[in-house]
């Protein structure tokens, strides 16, 4: 286990995918939080022993699902007692628009980790920002902060762009690698 994990809302399985990749990227555990913005139990003990913390959610009105904001707020007694206090943090989000205000989202989810008093890691990725650019290379949408990943409207779950999912790995095995050396 890398004492990484990846808690995050999917409302209809596109952020769930890209959670996945990122997961695999990082040899993550994947903690989902349900339709009702619940956890297992048995969640909040893993997220209390991890090192590292990746959020994840889909970007919906300019910010996160509303059962992502519920379990941000359930943090409260973690973030009065300093219980995450140092971890380290890392952060995607998912829309259906190349930009769908996708960049909100993010700074609310480094806004929480800072609240929690934790160390945020970034995408470290530059941009594919040429006249070349396809959405199959990495970092097509051009993040800083974190990951973001446009799954088109009209698509399912099997259509997101390769880049993004490609973008999602590759961000996992960096959070892996920075989580290994603040070990």
């Amino acid at each position: 286990m890398s004492g990484i994990v990846v808690v995050y809302h999917s409302g209809y399985g596109h952020t769930r995918k890209v959670a996945e990749y990122l997961a695999r990227g990082a040899k993550a555990e994947l903690i989902a939080i349900d339709d009702n913005g619940e956890l297992p139990e048995s969640a909040w003990d893993k997220l209390a022993e991890a090192k590292t913390i990746v959020f994840g959610a889909p970007t919906y009105m300019g910010n996160a699902s509303w059962q992502f904001k519920k379990f941000a707020d359930a943090t409260s007694k973690i973030w009065f007692m300093r219980g995450w206090q140092n971890k380290l943090f890392a952060g995607f989000t998912n829309s259906a628009s190349p930009v769908g205000d996708k960049g909100l989202t993010l700074a609310w989810l480094q806004t929480l980790a800072g609240q929690h008093g934790g160390i945020w890691i970034s995408l470290g990725m530059l941009p594919s920002n040429t006249k070349a650019a396809k959405n199959t290379d990495l970092n097509a949408l051009g993040g800083s902060t974190g990951l973001l990943v446009q799954s088109p409207s009209d698509a399912s779950v099997d259509e997101i762009p390769q880049g993004g999912l490609d973008t999602a790995a590759a961000f996992g095995a960096r959070i892996a690698e920075i989580t290994e050396q603040f070990a």
